[in-house]
């Protein structure tokens, strides 16, 4: 999982941070509190000013103030990166994470987190690399960072009212909607809850046969009507079901949606319009790289998302589309599809991506 990426990101830091170490400009250094020049001092004055100065700084709890040599020494073990550096050597960074995939907008907040992070501060030297690796962990955790929904307890909340939660399963052709759908099922079943699915992609025969037969593996019963019917109908005929029965959780699936097909798109904002989801889920193919942006926009703008799954995380080397979706929507990731079979779902930990990405 995202090995391209990780791969990508510790060479670029590695030679980075080597270019840094090796070029420190003579002005920098001036600056520093480094003379052109030596000079002949009284040594032996100026040090024990220096350490009375400092026992005194200590008692008094005032904070100290560098002398000369406190300056020269930082000098000498210290490096910093100034605007201008920092710019240079930042393309090389924004170039990997502009081929993984990785949005605009996510490229520039890293930017500027690494800015506040590196720019003018006192570095180690020998330490650049771990001291940009910890900038850029910070910057990327923060991206990851989503509000979190515990699925359970929201079911819990929603069944006090008599009713069995409904979730709406929307997205793009392929991405892998109707197999979430059943691993959602699984996962809901797995944790002693009744779940029924609804045939809502009546725009396809083969989908419903589809939901039908994963239905059947998960042992959750699927509520279908003829191929061309009404999908808002399908989904409230289910609501229905699902209450008489005393059902906890109703999945719906629908028919995959292109930008440019705009009735698929109006019957999308119907159906929640008249079955008033509790949870919109967009399902993303990881394999559409910094298109899920895109495909956010244009969802989010139609109907409002609230919560994403990942799907095909497993052979997604690059990484960029899951910071970018994370990143722009700001709303919890439940999922990453990692494989082919039912319980090839893990659910999100920021953490578990960080380590993937070598952090």
């Amino acid at each position: 999982m995202f090995k391209f990426l990780k791969e990508k990101l510790k060479k670029v830091i590695s030679g980075i941070s080597k270019k840094v170490e090796q070029e420190m400009p003579k002005e920098e250094a001036v600056k520093a509190g480094v003379p052109e020049k030596k000079e002949t001092i009284q040594k032996k004055e100026i040090k024990d000013k220096e350490v009375e100065d400092k026992e005194q700084e200590i008692f008094s709890g005032k904070k100290e103030k560098k002398g000369f040599f406190g300056k020269l020494k930082e000098s000498i073990t210290t490096v910093r990166i100034n605007e201008e550096k920092f710019n240079d050597i930042f393309w090389d960074l924004e170039k990997v994470l502009l081929e993984n995939n990785v949005a605009t907008e996510v490229v520039d907040k890293i930017k500027e987190d690494l800015s506040v992070y590196l720019v003018n501060q006192p570095i180690e030297r020998g330490k650049v690399e771990k001291k940009i690796e910890e900038g850029l962990r910070s910057s990327i955790k923060d991206v990851l960072n989503v509000p979190k929904i515990n699925l359970l307890e929201f079911v819990k909340n929603i069944r006090k009212d008599n009713r069995p939660i409904v979730l709406l399963i929307i997205g793009y052709n392929g991405s892998g909607k109707s197999l979430s759908v059943a691993r959602l099922a699984r996962y809901f079943k797995d944790h002693k809850l009744k779940v029924m699915l609804a045939a809502g992609d009546t725009f396809r025969a083969g989908s419903i046969l589809q939901l039908e037969e994963y239905g059947r593996k998960v042992d959750a019963p699927v509520i279908k009507h003829q191929m061309k019917s009404d999908s808002c109908s399908v989904i409230f005929d289910t609501i229905n079901a699902a209450k008489s029965r005393n059902y906890d959780v109703v999945i719906a699936d629908t028919a995959g949606r292109i930008h440019s097909n705009r009735d698929l798109m109006d019957e999308l904002k119907k159906i929640v319009k008249v079955n008033k989801p509790d949870l919109k889920i967009l399902v993303l193919d990881a394999l559409s790289g910094s298109d899920v942006v895109e495909q956010i926009k244009q969802f989010n703008d139609a109907v409002g998302v609230d919560a994403l799954i990942f799907t095909k995380v497993d052979v997604y080397e690059k990484g960029g589309s899951v910071l970018s979706g994370t990143y722009f929507l700001r709303k919890p990731v439940l999922f990453f599809g990692v494989g082919q079979e039912m319980d090839s779902f893990k659910e999100y930990n920021p953490e578990e991506v960080l380590t993937n990405l070598g952090f």
